[in-house]
């Protein structure tokens, strides 16, 4: 859990892409060759929608019938009509959205191909903790070519359910979790497969979240045991109603330059809002704004990020007033905007 809190902070970094190559790309036995044999041909690498806010345009999925049919997990990815599956012989197809639905935010796509390998939902597994387990995703998009997915290898700590989050909002889905003593969950990971050390499907890794308790990123799957009746329902296109899952808002960047400032590149999920350039005699210098101020709070609302400083501006309309107060050393200083036209 540390290292993942650590990963996730950081970033990863050139040298943390080449050690995690490393890792999966590890000699293995004789008998783990054969499960990935087994597996690694029915995991799919998806490329999507993303590349804003810190949002992956790469995920995972798995085949679930010999026509073509994708289980993975429903969210930011599938908001595209250009989903495109990677293939484990690297060849590449386009992937349509089928139906997704469900407290568990499962999702299915199609790709046009026959007698796919395939995981076969009627022999689905149940095991509880300490249970070798391995799990296969495109995680960090480290096998951007044509090499098959990364595999990492744990044990199951536990099997319950889980408080948890996901940002600011609750994570949906109540029921267990399969919770792994392995840094599991990766972006790009979600959508993958866990499965037994001979190859038996136990669940689907889930999206990155947090225990709401403690704070730290947790490593699970969610079990497809008791989801066999809804990814049917998936495949026929039967959409859950009454369960839609609900993604969260992606707050985008504002184009401030029409108030006459621009605050710095919004890199990370926490980066202070610094205002990085005041155009000479636009309104926000007319208003003593300067470069390097720290925008603390927007219309008395407390601004602790670049982010939160565009989710207040997408709450005004043109010709509204705009309160900011800035610190700048050890003074706080007010200024007052008139919010033009923004994009």
């Amino acid at each position: 859990m540390f290292w993942n809190n650590i990963q996730r902070d950081l970033r990863l970094t050139p040298l943390w892409c080449a050690l995690l190559v490393l890792l999966v790309s590890a000699p293995v036995r004789g008998d783990q060759q054969e499960t990935l044999s087994e597996v690694l041909p029915k995991t799919v690498k998806l490329y999507g929608a993303g590349g804003l806010a810190n949002l992956a345009s790469y995920g995972t999925g798995i085949l679930i019938s010999a026509d073509g049919h994708i289980l993975t997990v429903w969210n930011h990815l599938l908001d595209t009509d250009s989903v495109v599956a990677v293939l484990d012989n690297g060849r590449r197809l386009p992937a349509t959205f089928v139906a997704g639905a469900g407290e568990a935010g499962l999702a299915v796509l199609k790709i046009e191909v026959r007698n796919a390998p395939h995981f076969d939902l009627s022999k689905l597994a149940q095991r509880g903790p300490g249970t070798p387990v391995l799990g296969f995703s495109n995680m960090f998009n480290v096998a951007a070519g044509d090499e098959p997915v990364s595999v990492i290898h744990g044990v199951i700590a536990m099997v319950g359910p889980l408080p948890a989050r996901r940002g600011r909002f609750d994570m949906t889905y109540k029921g267990d979790v399969i919770v792994v003593d392995a840094v599991m969950n990766n972006p790009g990971a979600a959508g993958g497969a866990l499965t037994t050390s001979t190859g038996e499907l136990l669940g689907i890794i889930g999206k990155e979240i947090r225990d709401s308790r403690s704070n730290l990123w947790i490593n699970y799957a969610i079990p497809l045991y008791d989801f066999r009746e809804t990814i049917g329902q998936l495949v026929r296109g039967e959409v859950v109603t009454g369960d839609r899952v609900e993604l969260p808002p992606v707050i985008r960047p504002v184009d401030t330059m029409p108030m006459g400032f621009r605050l710095v590149p919004d890199v990370v999920a926490r980066t202070p809002a610094y205002i990085d350039v005041v155009q000479p005699g636009s309104p926000a210098a007319e208003s003593g704004l300067l470069q390097d101020d720290l925008i603390v709070l927007a219309n008395d609302d407390l601004v602790q990020s670049c982010r939160e400083f565009y989710e207040r501006l997408h709450q005004l309309q043109k010709g509204d007033v705009l309160r900011v107060t800035v610190r700048r050393g050890r003074e706080l200083i007010n200024a007052e905007l008139i919010v033009p036209e923004l994009n």
